[in-house]
């Protein structure tokens, strides 16, 4: 019970230091390649559409760890090498790109085409209503898919240790190590994801209310 609480807040220190900010900053950069992503899959051109649909085919077609291994361990064969942190931010937001872009894509569709077509009545350009008429209501349709995307990538921020990145899972790896209390440790990990887990999803729920009654009124 000692070791529990002295290695609880080292822990969730780790998770606040390095988990968030790993999954914001690759949630972030995600969410911009995916709405390109997005836009290319909905576009008339086939060689561009295609270039988008195999992008997805990839990354939904490959593990995350094997992407990120590729990235850490893979590239630096063909002279490329890149520090732990970049590479775990390239990968993860190569990933949340491939599955957010099939989330946005869907969000952009369901709006209806009657919404494009009174844009063009009153004089807007495509540019114009998809940026201030269509991706406004599609943003609200797809918050709670890419809300539970976030969720699952702070709890693949782990697969990060693997490259000697500092979170929560390496700080508890590192404490176990030390101890040699291995299946304490790994519990504790597992319990300090979760709370972390609830706490998003509490914050997730408030944000889908206040949208609820955004669009109600």
């Amino acid at each position: 019970m000692q070791l529990f609480l002295e290695s609880f807040w080292p822990i969730v220190w780790g998770g606040i230091t390095g988990t968030i900010p790993l999954a914001l900053a690759s949630f972030a950069i995600g969410l911009v390649l995916a709405l390109a992503v997005a836009l290319m899959r909905l576009s008339r051109n086939r060689v561009v559409s295609g270039i988008a649909r195999f992008y997805i085919s990839v990354i939904r077609g490959t593990p995350l760890l094997v992407q990120l291994f590729v990235i850490f361990y893979g590239l630096p064969a063909v002279g490329l090498v890149i520090d732990p942190w970049p590479s775990a931010i390239i990968a993860f937001s190569l990933n949340v790109g491939g599955y957010a872009a099939e989330v946005i894509r869907a969000a952009i569709l369901s709006v209806p085409k009657g919404q494009w077509e009174a844009a063009y009545t009153i004089g807007m350009s495509p540019s114009t209503t998809l940026r201030r008429v269509i991706l406004p209501q599609a943003a609200r349709v797809s918050v709670p898919p890419l809300s539970n995307t976030f969720i699952s990538l702070v709890k693949d921020t782990s697969l990060a240790s693997l490259i000697l990145v500092t979170e929560l899972f390496r700080v508890a790896q590192q404490i176990a190590a030390f101890s040699q209390e291995f299946m304490l440790l790994y519990l504790e990990a597992a319990l300090i994801y979760w709370l972390f887990c609830l706490a998003l999803s509490g914050g997730q729920m408030r944000l889908e209310r206040r949208l609820d009654r955004y669009v109600a009124h």
